[in-house]
């Protein structure tokens, strides 16, 4: 990793809103964007294609290495194929959760998170951008909101799409993903070290994104030097 090239982690569990922070502030500072999560989902997707069950932790660990991922735009690709709407289904999502657990994943795909990082910078987002994949950043933020909260904008994005999903089972699978992200061994999910930490269960994109600029404002700042 280059320390003279500044990086913004953003964490914290599936629905946070931390996705939407990131890409808006990497729009508005004009940096690059590590949408880690992406990653592993098209992971899971290769995974099964290759028919390599969760349980064969080396197979999975030689597929993140050699994954055949290409982002281009918001557009994303593995081998020839786009996959930017396959990926973002609740299935996938569970089953990156549950891939995401394996060491020889994480450790598979840590180095191809790192080779992120390009001048002028880097907004990463993920589950541990702040703790294990970029612990040297200069600014951390952790965003969290309530299961229920975080289950009713993702119950609005399917419906958007078209897609019909009950509450009571999306309330559920957060839930289960929290409690595998929170208690995993390898990188679990927690609060980054001096990392700015914001609830936002009651608040607007706009307020968040307020403050996640304040914040990052004062940090990298001359005078926090």
């Amino acid at each position: 990793m280059n320390a003279t090239i500044p990086v913004i982690t953003i964490d914290g569990p599936s629905g946070s809103g931390k996705g939407t922070i990131a890409k808006q502030l990497a729009e508005q500072l004009g940096w690059h964007l590590l949408d880690s999560g992406a990653l592993y989902r098209v992971l899971a997707c290769y995974a099964q294609r290759q028919q390599v069950q969760a349980d064969e932790a080396a197979k999975l660990g030689e597929l993140a290495r050699l994954l055949p991922i290409r982002f281009e735009g918001e557009r994303i690709w593995l081998d020839s194929e786009d996959v930017s709407s396959l990926i973002r289904t609740e299935s996938m999502g569970n089953a990156a959760s549950r891939i995401a657990a394996i060491p020889e994943v994480r450790a598979g795909l840590l180095q191809r998170q790192r080779d992120f990082v390009r001048p002028p910078g880097l907004v990463a987002d993920g589950r541990d951008m702040g703790t294990v994949v970029f612990p040297q950043a200069q600014v951390k933020i952790f965003l969290t909101a309530s299961a229920e909260e975080r289950a009713k904008r993702r119950y609005k994005q399917l419906l958007d799409k078209g897609m019909t999903v009950k509450m009571n089972s999306l309330v559920e699978e957060i839930r289960e993903r929290d409690e595998r992200d929170r208690t995993r061994t390898e990188s679990p999910l927690e609060v980054p070290a001096a990392a700015l930490q914001l609830d936002s269960s009651s608040m607007s994109i706009e307020t968040v994104m307020q403050q996640v600029l304040d914040f990052v404002q004062l940090k990298l700042s001359p005078a926090a030097s």
